[in-house]
């Protein structure tokens, strides 16, 4: 198989890029979720490592992050913080996970950069324990009109941008047809964009 390329300028600047909204806004729902994160469970798409920070000292941290260059940064975030974390270079089409092997998978920002949605929901259901949670924060296509179509517009140059950012995604519609019971599902505006743009929740796997 050949190596992924991964995004090494993306990997360079994201911490820096997302500074003010973790502080502002991103950190607390990251803290929210890994509250609800017991056991062994898998960080899909863990990227430089943000949540690393908030999951408990007994949680078994798996790292599952295809992008090499993201990858080697989570790996300096989890020697930093002194935390043991499996890292997996894996998609999250393809996991390398056993059947029900997982009590928890965390999926923050990532559902919106996979290539195929549906496939990795998929195996989100498969990794997962039967009752497992699927704790997700997502930004989602907007409900309007207007900024709807604005966002199916410019997904393709953010896309290229943003390292396969797809922000036209009705993720909630995506999570619920794989056969997930929502438990906990909050919406939230963000910026001067009408209408709730992020949601945050809780997945229940059957």
């Amino acid at each position: 198989m050949a190596e992924r390329q991964g995004h090494p300028i993306h990997a360079a600047l994201y911490d820096r890029l997302t500074r003010s909204a973790e502080r502002k806004f991103l950190g607390a729902h990251r803290a929210w979720l890994a509250a609800r994160a017991t056991g062994r469970v898998l960080d899909l798409g863990a990227g430089t490592g943000a949540n690393f920070p908030y999951l408990g000292a007994g949680v078994e941290i798996v790292a599952a992050e295809p992008d090499p260059y993201m990858l080697e940064r989570g790996r300096q975030r989890a020697r930093t913080l002194g935390r043991t974390v499996t890292f997996l270079p894996d998609a999250a089409e393809s996991l390398s996970l056993g059947s029900a092997s997982v009590d928890a998978v965390l999926a923050t920002l990532v559902l919106c950069t996979v290539d195929d949605m549906t496939r990795a929901l998929a195996q989100i259901r498969q990794v997962l324990k039967p009752g497992g949670h699927l704790l997700f924060l997502e930004h989602v296509r907007l409900d309007h009109p207007l900024w709807g179509r604005v966002q199916d517009a410019v997904t393709p140059a953010w896309k290229t941008l943003l390292a396969g950012c797809r922000p036209n995604r009705d993720t909630v519609r995506a999570i619920r047809r794989a056969g997930f019971a929502i438990g906990e599902l909050e919406r939230y505006a963000f910026g001067p964009l009408p209408g709730p743009l992020f949601v945050r929740g809780v997945g229940i796997s059957p």
